[in-house]
């Protein structure tokens, strides 16, 4: 099968498109032959040896898979060869064929879109875990989005939205900004003087800070919370790992919140399945819709995942094997 293959460390020019052994699956292992293949941030951080796991070379990087139901282990009841499934798996995503743990399997409904069902998986699973479990996000709460229009962005206002909260999402072009309120937020702002826009779009600070971005938008949020607000530290798109005056957080009182959905997944599994659940019936009732930035060739990985980390993509990013 064809596969795109990390070689070496390094610069994401610097991926192969080239044949690999067929996956074969062992006991709790399913193999999906894949119709879309998930693109995502950290997709492009681990090729270039700047993610938490650093696997050994070569490897295929990729984290999500949608398609049919291929072969699955012994053991394996929940789906069977011929279902339509979507796949988390910690890599082989970038793939014809991939193989993932039964347990990370997923089976679809039958209306739902192979691409949505990818973007459902890592930028939606984080968003619906930052905000449901480790924001604790209550209808009437306002949510503050940084990075707004990437796809875990815009996964965040969707999700904000369907929840309750009144969302003030940030964005860097007018096109971006107009993205976020087509995702459903109540007001887009531009970064540029966002600390002034933000008193007077809402005055007493925001309750939950959703940042997948770092660097001086950070401090512009921490400073814009409201007292028992929750600021989230999502990830740090903008290369700029910030630093917290901690003085304020003692006069306002509020929290940061880390969030890691690698570990939620591995070590909730149940929590992780129920949110799924949670988010296909949201897709199956219409309240969520993932937006789709564009279908690729799987050959086509490399400037994908390069658009992606020069912050150019709004909303998810598909291959095609």
């Amino acid at each position: 099968m064809k596969a795109i293959v990390c070689p070496q460390y390094g610069p994401v020019s610097n991926l192969e498109y080239r044949d690999v052994a067929d996956p074969r699956p062992g006991p709790g292992e399913v193999v999906i032959r894949a119709e879309a293949v998930g693109v995502n941030y950290p997709d492009g951080l681990l090729v270039q040896g700047l993610y938490q796991m650093k696997p050994e070379t070569p490897f295929v990087p990729g984290m999500e898979a949608a398609g049919l139901v291929e072969a699955v282990g012994d053991d394996v009841i929940h789906v069977r060869p011929g279902d339509r499934a979507v796949a988390l798996a910690d890599l082989g995503g970038y793939a014809e064929k991939v193989l993932a743990p039964a347990s990370s399997v997923f089976p679809l409904p039958g209306t739902m879109p192979f691409d949505d069902a990818c973007a459902l998986m890592c930028a939606w699973g984080t968003a619906h875990h930052a905000l449901r479990q480790r924001a604790h996000l209550k209808a009437g709460e306002t949510l503050l989005v940084l990075g707004g229009a990437g796809s875990t962005g815009l996964a965040a206002i969707s999700i904000g939205k369907a929840i309750g909260a009144h969302v003030i999402a940030v964005a860097s072009t007018a096109e971006k900004q107009e993205a976020c309120l087509e995702a459903g937020a109540d007001a887009a702002l531009p970064y540029e003087g966002l600390r002034e826009s933000l008193k007077q779009e809402h005055g007493r600070g925001v309750d939950v800070a959703f940042d997948p971005v770092g660097g001086a938008a950070f401090d512009v949020a921490a400073r814009a919370m409201a007292r028992h607000g929750r600021l989230l530290v999502v990830g740090f798109a903008s290369g700029e790992i910030p630093k917290l005056p901690v003085n304020l957080v003692l006069l306002k009182e509020f929290s940061l919140v880390g969030v890691f959905w690698g570990a939620f997944t591995a070590k909730e599994p149940d929590a992780y399945a129920a949110n799924n659940r949670e988010l296909f019936d949201w897709h199956s009732k219409g309240l969520i819709k993932p937006r789709i930035d564009a279908r690729r060739p799987l050959s086509e990985a490399a400037p994908a995942l390069q658009r992606i980390l020069d912050r150019g993509a709004i909303g998810k990013t598909i291959l095609i094997p």
